[in-house]
């Protein structure tokens, strides 16, 4: 039986695997997992899941990407700067309950108003959604920086 993974050299000198099969299905099956992340991130406030479990599952896709392919290639595809990602996130997360505390509310009370949208009508906004967002950018570019790391401390 022929074997349908092929060798090829990267630009250190190391072999590395590449099988079509698994970098198209990679392609599906990530966005497949980001759009289930996201449903869990907006089912969070109703039902289990919310930013945390959305970012551990946003990070696995890209891990999955990471894992058919190599960084080069991930970067490529999404030229993410994941420092800014989790720099923004812990604005988000640590930004709002202080902004909240500095308008004179206990720290991790939460504001909510209704907005008009054109297409929806009328619907809430909550700044414990703010808050979830940058918990969600917050963990999955924290994830993803300790499995690109622990990978290059093994070369």
């Amino acid at each position: 039986m022929k074997h349908t993974l092929k060798k090829t050299e990267t630009e250190k000198g190391q072999k590395q695997m590449n099988d079509v099969f698994l970098q198209f299905v990679s392609k599906v099956v990530f966005f497949i997992v980001i759009m289930f992340s996201f449903n869990l991130f907006f089912a969070g406030h109703y039902t289990p899941g919310g930013g945390f479990v959305g970012g551990l599952l946003a990070a696995s896709a890209l891990i999955l990407l990471l894992i058919a392919y190599d960084k080069k290639t991930l970067q490529k595809m999404l030229p993410i700067d994941f420092r800014m990602v989790l720099t923004v996130g812990l604005l988000f997360a640590a930004g709002i309950p202080t902004l909240s505390f500095l308008f004179g509310t206990p720290f991790f009370t939460h504001q909510h108003t209704y907005i008009e949208v054109p297409v929806f009508g009328e619907i809430a906004l909550h700044s414990a959604v703010l808050f979830d967002i940058g918990v969600f950018l917050t963990v999955a570019a924290t994830s993803l920086f300790i499995i690109v790391l622990v990978g290059e401390a093994e070369n």
